[in-house]
């Protein structure tokens, strides 16, 4: 920060601005729980893909994140690389359940 009030000013607008987004897109998260989509997976993840943009507004603009070295971003890249992959491999496990027809359910037994 400089001791230019102008500045200081314009920086208070911005954190403002992205504090009204935050309030914009966590009244949009709120609203999306009552949206039925054709399935629940979807609905899953239209509500990460919302909360995704939350999380990069308040690490880019309130941590200062947008300041930093290079080495910062392809450790935040690698990180939502991986983020990715584990959603993914959820969404696969998901959709091809293990299924074992050697096994007996309890109810066969008796």
């Amino acid at each position: 920060m400089s001791d230019n009030v102008e500045e200081i000013q314009k920086s208070i607008k911005k954190y403002l601005f992205i504090g009204g987004l935050l309030i914009l897109f966590s009244a949009i998260t709120v609203w999306l729980s009552y949206v039925e989509l054709p399935t629940h997976g979807q609905n899953i993840l239209l509500g990460m893909i919302v909360a995704t943009f939350k999380a990069a507004l308040v690490a880019l603009i309130f941590m200062h994140l947008n300041h930093e070295r290079s080495v910062i971003y392809k450790i935040l890249a690698f990180t939502v690389v991986l983020a990715i992959v584990l959603f993914a491999l959820f969404i696969f496990s998901h959709e091809d359940p293990l299924v074992f027809s050697g096994f007996y359910t309890p109810s066969d037994q008796l």
